[in-house]
């Protein structure tokens, strides 16, 4: 089968910046895209279909999973990458995020930035004019997501009717996951302490566009029955520790609280990992763990991304 996006219209920059800006047919043919590469079909009637396409990262924060997943997917189709470090740029320096993508647009073709801050993310996607990716912020992380909604689908099939347990931090990934629930038919029940519960705009939105989500503080609760279970680390990059520890020991996902969910369950935790904090060994390593299908979906994912955004 040969999958093919859609060109944008004349004029029409496509930027992939939060599952909250597109409708549900975009998501799936981004995902159908992506499970098109991975299966190693050819798309577009060549086999590198972003030859001399050229592809700039910035990252603000950090990276394994992403620079080396959007490196090698560039790679992988025919395409090149540019990495900017927080000190490699004059973002770092004083220049405006205006600035810096009026240049850039001039350079290459597309745009992927990793930062702490959303609203740099949007300024760079408001003045460039190629294709802004999201790479991660506080606020968000759509590429997570959507790599672990085609991991899913790939052991257990369909999402819709399914229900998903999200167990600690209510953070950024938690926030993708809350919209993608507007867009495949799962029930997302979030356990978080008081203190780290999800972005309630976030939460909004999703209800108001038919996404079930159940908040509570109970992880037992949450996970009862549950076709999937989701943790992250309990100190994000640029976090400080405070008091996290003590708020989310509780919630620590081992053994005991896996056995509340559905027998055949997975597991998914979007790395890197602080095993014996909010992970078990015996649960990372378990055979409901699917880390690292879910690890190497972030290149599949992404060259469809990529493919969304530039063909």
């Amino acid at each position: 089968m040969t999958v093919t996006p859609g060109r944008p219209r004349a004029g029409q920059t496509r930027h992939f910046l939060d599952l909250d800006r597109f409708d549900t047919e975009t998501l799936r043919r981004i995902l159908d895209l992506g499970a098109a590469y991975k299966r190693g079909e050819k798309t577009f009637g060549k086999d590198k279909p972003l030859a001399g396409r050229l592809l700039a990262m910035i990252f603000e924060k950090p990276s394994t999973r992403t620079r080396v997943s959007f490196e090698a997917g560039m790679k992988q189709l025919g395409g090149d990458v540019i990495v900017l470090a927080r000190g490699d740029s004059q973002l770092g320096r004083g220049e405006t995020v205006a600035d810096t993508a009026r240049v850039l647009s001039r350079y290459v073709d597309a745009i992927m930035i990793r930062t702490d801050d959303a609203q740099k993310l949007h300024d760079l996607a408001q003045y460039a004019t190629v294709p802004v990716i999201n790479g991660l912020t506080d606020d968000t992380h759509p590429c997570q997501v959507m790599a672990d909604i085609m991991t899913f689908e790939e052991h257990r099939g369909s999402l819709d009717g399914k229900v998903v347990a999200w167990v600690g931090d209510g953070n950024n990934v938690a926030a993708s996951w809350i919209q993608a629930s507007a867009h495949f038919g799962f029930e997302i029940r979030l356990a978080c302490p008081p203190e780290l519960t999800p972005n309630g705009d976030v939460v909004a939105w999703a209800r108001d566009n038919g996404g079930n989500v159940v908040l509570g503080a109970d992880p037992k609760a949450a996970a009862q029955g549950a076709h999937l279970v989701l943790t992250d680390t309990w100190v994000s990059m640029g976090c400080t520790d405070g008091n996290r520890h003590q708020l989310l020991a509780p919630y620590q996902v081992n053994e005991a609280l896996m056995a509340q969910a559905a027998p055949d369950a997975l597991f998914m935790h979007c790395l890197p990992a602080h095993r014996g904090e909010e992970v078990t060994d015996p649960v990372m390593d378990g055979p409901q763990s699917v880390v690292w299908d879910e690890a190497e979906n972030r290149l599949h994912v992404q060259k469809g991304i990529m493919s969304w955004c530039l063909l």
